[in-house]
């Protein structure tokens, strides 16, 4: 199975009109250094765990995000082999979502 890929910027609109759902896959120390704020924060080795903490049923996409893409990717899969399947990997993660000079909050 496989997953949509897309950029930091051209997921900005729909990520902060509230039309995701975003994962931030990072550990606390990064999340806790800046994140996006429409975030829900579920740490990669924790996500299997708590994958239904993840809202699908407002049918919009699930899209996940690291640092730069490597943790999401996994996160993708992850996700997908739980049943969820509209899922997007955010290639360059929250490094692309800053340089492109998207909010952020801590």
């Amino acid at each position: 199975q496989s997953y949509d890929v897309a950029d930091a910027a051209d997921l900005a609109d729909t990520i902060i009109n509230g039309k995701a759902t975003l994962v931030d896959v990072r550990n606390q120390t990064e999340w806790d250094e800046g994140h996006i704020p429409q975030a829900k924060h579920i740490m990669l080795g924790y996500l299997t765990d708590r994958v239904d903490e993840v809202p699908v049923d407002n049918g919009y996409p699930v899209v996940v995000q690291c640092r730069t893409g490597g943790r999401s990717a996994i996160a993708a899969s992850i996700l997908q082999a739980n049943g969820i399947d509209n899922v997007i990997n955010m290639m360059g993660g929250i490094t692309k979502w800053t340089v492109a000079k998207l909010p952020t909050t801590k």
